[in-house]
């Protein structure tokens, strides 16, 4: 029997935030992030979040940046294993200390079967809402709980794949945290 792992949501700088005079190298330490986790970037307008090579953000070099978001409220999806880099790009900012960098490590379940040829394909495509996998070919792939009985359809291709654990979105994780301690306050009153 597998024990699905929940997804964790990190909220950058916690209470403060991503903001200057904030020792974000001190903040990821003791914190260990999995594929499957997300970051929350909360800050103030004439910030920015920009994800950067290791090389511009070792230098806090602006204008090479593999994504940007100046929302205020960003989240980062952790999809993939290895170290992710980000600053902000506002000039003297990411010099001031407005950089973080994050090891994200593989997510290990306990007894899974191996992953198929498909599977693996497919691990960095989920959808923001269901948490289906789309792999190449046409087909869909339905991660389910083993109780539920996984059905998965195409247009040219009917495949049905499953596996033993629980696929969460983040949306879902963070629905998840927000109710649980409403719903325990409601339980135990």
């Amino acid at each position: 029997m597998v024990v699905p792992s929940l997804a964790t949501v990190y909220t950058v700088g916690d209470t403060s935030g991503w903001v200057m005079g904030v020792d974000y190298s001190t903040w990821t330490s003791g914190k260990t992030f999995k594929v499957g986790d997300s970051l929350v970037f909360n800050y103030g307008s004439g910030h920015t979040v920009d994800e950067v090579s290791a090389g511009d953000y070792k230098t806090c070099t602006v204008g090479n940046s593999l994504s940007s978001d100046t929302s205020g409220a960003s989240t980062i999806a952790l999809k993939t294993a290895g170290t992710r880099y980000f600053i902000c790009a506002v000039v003297g900012h990411c010099g001031s200390g407005m950089k973080l960098a994050v090891t994200v490590s593989k997510t290990k379940k306990a007894s899974a079967p191996a992953p198929s040829a498909d599977d693996t394909q497919a691990a960095d495509a989920p959808t923001a809402s269901s948490g289906t996998k789309k792999p190449s070919g046409g087909n869909t792939t339905v991660t389910t709980p083993a109780a539920n009985k996984p059905t998965s359809t195409s247009s040219a291709t009917t495949s049905t794949q499953s596996s033993s654990g629980t696929a969460l979105s983040p949306i879902a994780v963070a629905l998840l945290v927000i109710s649980w301690p409403v719903f325990s306050m409601l339980v135990l009153t």
